[in-house]
């Protein structure tokens, strides 16, 4: 909600790090929240047998339907087939949360497969591709997605703006928590960039914000599982501060790209005559 539409200025490899870093451990997150809160009622507990079990059917079902969508979808040659193709990753995601699948899994994998077409249907696979077709479709939906995202994360921001005490904010307990967190935040995130990327991990670093997804995971805690002293200021001292620092990185970040770029147009390109060497 926040990284990807923020990060479109940044270099290919850098940008490319931040949409997948951000998907996936939104993804992760959200998977491991629920098993953690499934483990809150031994009845529905699967263990890390019945997790891993779920995961790899939810994969194939997720593959199989992906490419159902596809290959049914070029062919329909209705001008009304965009909201039809929502409606069906909406009943998707319906029926993997009736049968306690991974539904942002099913639908993660849709957008790979739709984004990456040409890596997906490869061998006897690519007869049953119309790549101008199908590619019409993921265009379509890429825009209407990024619409869409927009007003759900405005709207949801609205609401849970309303349900916090701004007097909160400047309150010393919740203050001195809430800077904790958000330093161990960055600790470890510098140790695992430094092992995973090197020592480019400029503005990688600061681009760490909490958002909707800390929010929705925040409302969805188990009632046995909250805590009655936790003040809800804290969230949103950790979601403005965050979002504070990712953009002051930004704005350096940008600001030294632009340096670079202006002393490497103040320098000229010059020439010196050549001359051949002489043999004595």
């Amino acid at each position: 909600a926040i990284i990807i539409p923020s990060v479109t200025g940044l270099k290919e490899n850098k940008k490319e790090f931040h949409i997948y870093e951000s998907t996936f451990s939104d993804i992760i997150g959200i998977m491991m929240f629920y098993f953690l809160t499934g483990k809150l009622n031994p009845a529905e507990d699967s263990g890390v047998i019945g997790f891993t079990g779920n995961l790899i059917l939810t994969i194939v079902i997720a593959l199989v339907a992906s490419y159902a969508i596809i290959m049914i979808f070029q062919h329909i040659k209705g001008n009304v087939k965009l909201f039809l193709l929502i409606a069906v990753l909406l009943l998707l995601y319906a029926v993997g949360k009736k049968m306690h699948l991974s539904s942002l899994i099913i639908i993660l994998i849709f957008g790979l497969v739709i984004a990456n077409m040409k890596l997906f249907f490869q061998g006897k696979l690519v007869k049953y591709l119309d790549f101008k077709k199908a590619h019409h479709i993921y265009h379509e939906l890429h825009t209407i997605t990024a619409e869409t995202a927009f007003v759900v994360r405005t709207f949801f921001f609205v609401i849970f703006g309303l349900t916090i005490a701004i007097t909160s904010l400047f309150n010393l307990n919740v203050a001195l928590i809430s800077t904790l967190i958000i330093l161990s935040i960055y600790a470890i995130r510098y140790v695992l960039l430094l092992i995973f990327v090197g020592k480019d991990v400029i503005p990688q670093l600061f681009i760490a914000p909490r958002g909707l997804i800390t929010v929705l995971l925040f409302y969805a805690i188990p009632v046995e599982a909250q805590i009655a002293e936790f003040n809800q200021g804290i969230l949103l001292f950790v979601i403005i501060g965050t979002s504070l620092i990712m953009t002051f990185a930004m704005i350096y970040d940008k600001r030294r790209s632009t340096k670079a770029i202006d002393l490497a147009k103040s320098r000229k390109v010059g020439s010196v005559s050549w001359k051949a060497p002489t043999i004595d």
